[in-house]
């Protein structure tokens, strides 16, 4: 099936906030006497906040949620950055009259420092958010809020992330999968979940979507 629709995770797909959360991450544990390694804070990176520190402690986890955010946004222009090639795909993309959108698990704000920062912010004719959905991915629902907003069908979107919400958050809605390599997950971990592609490098994508045309 051609793709005429690609709908995009946000953090450690196109932008590089690895650092930036993994500092909030400790920065948060720190204020709180908390110690974990850093493969256990590996884990936490991609659910919503709300869950990761839930399962922590119910009864602190809106006051640590408030601590991360904190941190994050205050330090946030000094670590974030595109990660290769981004920039000049996207760009691509459009001019082949692909519709573009984000689905994040971040919450809106947060959202749009990174693609206003990164200078991306332009390509997307729509952004979902956190703010915006009743259930976040791995939930279906940000997905196809996307495609509604944008006039998508599920035959014809490919949906890319770098963390196992995204692919099945893709699959519950029926589209085209990819995960992304640099993923700071194991990609046989990725692999476990069965994306319809494992890309490289972002310019893959160029690929793909020629290829759905032929």
């Amino acid at each position: 099936m051609s793709i005429r629709t690609i709908l995009f995770d946000l953090d450690g797909t196109l932008i590089d906030t690895n650092t930036l959360i993994k500092a909030s991450f400790e920065h948060t544990f720190k204020e709180y006497n908390l110690n974990f390694s850093n493969e256990e804070i590996l884990k936490f990176n991609g659910p919503p906040l709300v869950d990761t520190f839930n399962k922590i402690d119910e009864t602190k986890a809106d006051r640590m949620i408030t601590t991360f955010r904190e941190h994050n946004i205050r330090e946030h222009d000094n670590f974030v950055t595109a990660f290769p090639h981004v920039y000049d795909t996207l760009e691509e993309l459009q001019n082949r009259n692909i519709s573009l959108g984000i689905v994040s698990t971040k919450m809106r704000h947060t959202v749009h420092m990174g693609l206003e920062l990164t200078g991306i912010s332009k390509f997307f004719s729509t952004i979902i958010t956190y703010d915006d959905v009743t259930h976040a991915k791995p939930h279906p629902e940000p997905v196809q809020m996307a495609m509604q907003k944008l006039g998508a069908h599920p035959e014809h979107t490919l949906m890319v992330g770098d963390n196992h919400h995204d692919i099945v958050s893709g699959q519950r809605a029926n589209v085209q999968t990819a995960a992304v390599a640099w993923s700071l997950k194991d990609t046989n971990y990725l692999k476990s979940f069965h994306p319809d592609y494992i890309i490289e490098d972002i310019k893959d994508i160029i690929t793909i979507v020629g290829d759905s045309f032929a």
